[in-house]
């Protein structure tokens, strides 16, 4: 493949840009990222003419693909052509926020903002405005955008920030515990359970290979944030109208968080973030409690017109049994090709969630730390090259989740089963 538009591309932007890139995991590629053009169904086109499969999908929101169905790029263009943004409430707002109400178990009133990111912030201070405490339990591995009470690694003793600009004060408040240990959290609670605002979890992990919790992880965290007066917070971010449809995660495992987190497909592609919950929760948001929040671009018309549309199509068009139905299939294949070819490496994933993980001895990761034990340099450093080289676009580490969209076909699912014959 010629790539001399994407290098010079990332020559200049090197120049302009720290690192290249708006977004640190773009430059995770070496030597450099390859620069899209523009996306067709379930492809991308690069700045040089190369057609890849694409399972990254814009990292998960784009649910119907590239190419958006008539009636949803109709609704996305009528909202953009009467204006882009007013700085008052739109009905099209409250559509969307019904639509959520009405499908998602734990939500009853939301607040729409901008990102994962401000979604995951404002839910970490209502949830401390709410409760009156301070500490917030996360997982190991488990990413909530970047801000300053989740940029935390270590463990419960030593929380650090992970990130530098963190003062270590911030990372006081906030414990890192293993997934699926319940005893670590007990141990939490019985040292800190007066002072646990709550505990935010995604309820599969999905930055860090796909991780599964453990039968009765979810219910021991209902249990245990309950008996302590404490939050749970479910980071939906990723999972939200992928796994369970459009009754997103909680629905399939049956375990109804406090507050959900939403981003990606919610916003139909466009930046988005949400918060939802009991309405007694939620109404502590400005400016019907003291918990502030606000933001000029939040419910903008044109995200919320593609969110609502996005989803009503999925209601309407069996887009899940699509998706799901494709994500089968590649992990029954992926599964058959690993157990020939590398029966050390685990299959994980599903719904329309899907990752081969270079584990070490077949055993499927139960928290962060089996994954970050896995083979990643060879998954990014030659794994990832391969299936480039064959038309194939991954997530661009071991760590990130892989995509399956509406634009799909079943002529992608078999070209990807071969390339991985081929590449492993």
């Amino acid at each position: 493949m010629n790539h001399d538009n994407s290098r010079e591309l990332y020559d200049r932007a090197l120049s302009v840009l720290p690192g290249g890139v708006n977004s640190a995991v773009r430059a995770a590629v070496e030597p450099y990222p390859f620069f899209v053009q523009k996306g067709d169904n379930g492809h991308v086109i690069d700045a040089d003419g190369n057609r890849y499969v694409d399972w990254v999908m814009g990292l998960g929101p784009l649910l119907l693909g590239h190419n958006l169905p008539e009636p949803v790029q109709a609704g996305i263009q009528q909202k953009a052509s009467e204006g882009p943004m007013y700085g008052t409430p739109t009905e099209v707002e409250v559509d969307l926020a019904e639509f959520v109400v009405r499908h998602v178990p734990s939500v009853e009133k939301i607040r729409f903002v901008n990102s994962g990111t401000e979604a995951t912030t404002s839910a970490v201070r209502l949830a401390r405005g709410y409760t009156g405490r301070n500490k917030i339990v996360v997982n190991q591995g488990g990413y909530h955008g970047a801000q300053e009470s989740t940029l935390v690694e270590g463990d419960a003793e030593n929380p650090k920030p992970s990130s530098a600009g963190i003062p270590q004060s911030f990372a006081e408040h906030t414990i890192p515990v293993p997934f699926n240990d319940e005893e670590a959290v007990r141990d939490v609670f019985e040292k800190h359970g007066d002072d646990v605002a709550a505990v935010l979890t995604e309820p599969i992990l999905g930055n860090y290979g796909i991780v599964h919790p453990e039968d009765g992880y979810h219910e021991f965290l209902r249990e245990i944030t309950e008996e302590h007066g404490s939050l749970l917070v479910f980071d939906e971010v990723i999972t939200g109208f992928r796994v369970g449809g459009l009754g997103c995660a909680q629905s399939e495992f049956d375990v109804t968080p406090d507050l959900t987190t939403f981003g990606k497909i919610i916003g139909g592609g466009f930046p988005v973030g949400a918060i939802g919950g009991r309405a007694e929760i939620i109404e502590q948001f400005a400016p019907s409690g003291p918990v502030f929040q606000a933001g000029t671009f939040s419910g903008h018309p044109v995200t919320m017109a593609a969110g609502l549309e996005t989803l009503q199509f999925a209601a309407e068009n069996d887009v899940y049994a699509h998706v799901d139905g494709l994500g089968d299939r590649l992990r029954d294949g992926l599964e058959d090709i690993v157990a020939d070819q590398a029966p050390e490496y685990t299959v994980a994933g599903t719904a329309s969630m899907f990752k081969v993980i270079f584990t070490r001895d077949g055993e499927a990761p139960t928290n962060a730390a089996d994954v970050k034990n896995a083979e990643t340099d060879r998954w990014r450093r030659i794994f990832w090259g391969q299936m480039k080289d064959r038309g194939i676009y991954l997530s661009q580490n071991q760590f990130e989740c892989q995509f399956v969209s509406y634009g799909h076909t079943d002529e992608d699912v078999e070209r990807t089963l071969e390339a991985y014959k081929e590449a492993l």
